[in-house]
């Protein structure tokens, strides 16, 4: 069985609806798929649907937006109550910092000389949250960059340039916790891609309640591999693999890194709100 736990549709910043990125799954032989999309659960409902009709086991999750000392930290979250209050109003004010975020960040690129309007952003986003990859992807359109990933630089929306917009985000520690709470569990997504996280936040997340990390990620060479195999046998946490495919942006790459069915069902197991 081909386990993928990480991967995105247009209710963020994928490129494909949720019910295709389940019939793409399919036809990868994937037949389990996690859809992870960004601060939300929106595309869940039709991914569901495609999934009954395909064969395909859904895994209900969502990629949690976390900040810590001035840097990017994505926490992946499963079969957690979607309804939970708390992790409701957490996700929430994300979202709201993501849209803040995008405008500032078009205020910034308008003063730069690019024609772009937040009106260009959100066409593109199609009413999924907001992200820098659909202020990327406007940018690619206008002929600013020549690619969507040529706009991720100190020249445009990469971080610390020129158009970067920092924003709210919960220290991962306040996101484990509150992923728990509500009886999910949680994985930690590439955490050797761009700014490696030292290993020693990784410890401190195992210890207040991270059940894995994700370490067959495509943007992890084979020693950052083995560094986070190594390291989550140390610190007794589950090795996850996943494509993060985001549709056409990543090459409809479902199904090209997956998760051991071992390491899945003690990932499984380790939720509360599990069925």
């Amino acid at each position: 069985m081909r386990i993928d736990l990480h991967s995105h549709s247009d209710a963020s910043d994928g490129t494909s609806p949720p019910s295709e990125v389940v019939r793409r799954a399919a036809a990868a032989g994937v037949g389990v798929l996690a859809l992870t999309d960004h601060d939300t659960t929106a595309g869940h409902e039709e991914a569901g649907r495609a999934a009954r009709e395909s064969g395909v086991k859904l895994v209900p999750g969502m990629e949690m937006s976390c900040r810590r000392d001035g840097h990017s930290v994505h926490l992946l979250a499963y079969w957690f109550d979607p309804a939970d209050a708390a992790l409701v109003r957490e996700c929430e004010l994300i979202r709201q910092a993501r849209d803040g975020r995008a405008e500032a960040m078009v205020g910034r690129l308008t003063e730069l000389g690019v024609p772009i309007t937040m009106d260009m952003v959100t066409a593109v986003a199609g009413g999924g949250v907001v992200g820098r990859p659909h202020v990327a992807r406007v940018l690619a359109t206008l002929g600013v960059v020549p690619t969507p990933a040529d706009a991720f630089t100190a020249e445009w929306i990469g971080t610390g340039g020129r158009a970067h917009v920092t924003r709210y985000a919960p220290d991962p520690l306040r996101a484990v916790a509150l992923v728990r709470a509500a009886g999910g569990t949680a994985v930690l997504a590439h955490p050797r891609r761009g700014h490696p996280l030292p290993d020693a936040w990784i410890a401190e997340l195992a210890g207040a309640g991270l059940t894995g990390v994700e370490a067959d990620h495509p943007d992890h060479d084979e020693p950052a591999r083995a560094h986070l195999r190594g390291l989550a046998a140390d610190l007794g946490l589950v090795v996850t693999g996943s494509s993060d495919d985001h549709g056409r942006l990543t090459g409809h790459r479902l199904g090209s890194e997956t998760t051991s069915e071992q390491d899945y069902e003690a990932l499984a197991a380790s939720a509360t709100n599990h069925p």
